[in-house]
């Protein structure tokens, strides 16, 4: 077992949202130096700046993670993280098809650039990304399913796109086996709040935007990583999101 610091929610130049230094390139150059060997990128509603992420992430000795943050039918965003670039690629392309295609303004809502793996951009997507898909929650959490991936609730404590905010609870079903939480300090209020979550698994992530966003070495977890290689601990990362390894793994450090 070895301890892996995490940060499985972080946006590129590919949200509008995000700001335009958050490449590939500068994001896995950022979560190195602050010490994290876990990354995900999750930007809105698509993967495609999951590939370029990759080469830079290996680059600099970090174990890559490819997902997005899907926005449901009921707008509320979730987490979608998968066990390689190609199950998230697929799921890319059958999110792109459940869309609301809007066109973009980025005057308004910002830029939305595709990067390749030279750190330049070589594409952009003509429709908004950050409003909601026609995919329920349920039906989210199936697809992802389908793919071996994990799929959980994002920053529920937050009031924008949280799901307890927009939902008023959080719901039994779909069996969630985890949700996260953007600040950690949160926890005890929430568990106090809605039982279920006791017997999930958390995960903190900074829902980064900007690369001084980025998490620092905080949230870890132990993973089962012999014989090594980069695939078994993503594949032991899912497996603990799907809580398929003990909970009591879970920990943050405290010095």
């Amino acid at each position: 077992m070895n301890r892996y610091f995490c940060d499985l929610h972080i946006h590129s130049c590919l949200s509008p949202c995000g700001d335009q230094d958050s490449t590939p390139a500068n994001i896995a150059g950022m979560a190195a130096l602050n010490g994290l060997n876990i990354v995900a990128l999750t930007d809105h509603n698509t993967s495609k700046n999951c590939p370029a992420f990759f080469v830079h992430a290996k680059a600099r000795g970090l174990i890559p993670v490819a997902g997005m943050e899907l926005t449901t039918s009921e707008d509320v965003h979730v987490i979608c993280l998968f066990r390689t670039l190609e199950d998230a690629m697929e799921f890319d392309s059958f999110v792109d098809g459940r869309r609301i295609k809007v066109k973009n303004r980025p005057e308004i809502f910002g830029d939305q650039f595709i990067m390749d793996e030279n750190d330049e951009k070589c594409g952009e997507d003509g429709y908004l990304l950050i409003n909601a898909t026609d995919l329920s929650i349920d039906e989210a959490f199936d697809e992802v399913a389908k793919r071996n991936g994990a799929c959980y609730p994002a920053h529920i404590d937050r009031q924008a796109n949280g799901i307890v905010s927009t939902l008023g609870t959080f719901p039994e079903s779909p069996a969630f086996s985890c949700y996260e939480l953007n600040d950690d300090g949160n926890d005890g209020e929430y568990r106090e709040r809605f039982p279920v979550l006791s017997g999930l698994r958390k995960v903190v992530s900074s829902d980064a935007h900007y690369l001084w966003n980025i998490s620092e070495a905080q949230f870890a977890i132990e993973l089962d990583d012999e014989p090594y290689s980069s695939q078994l601990v993503r594949d032991r990362l899912i497996d603990y999101l799907q809580g398929k390894t003990s909970p009591e793994t879970e920990g943050r450090d405290n010095g």
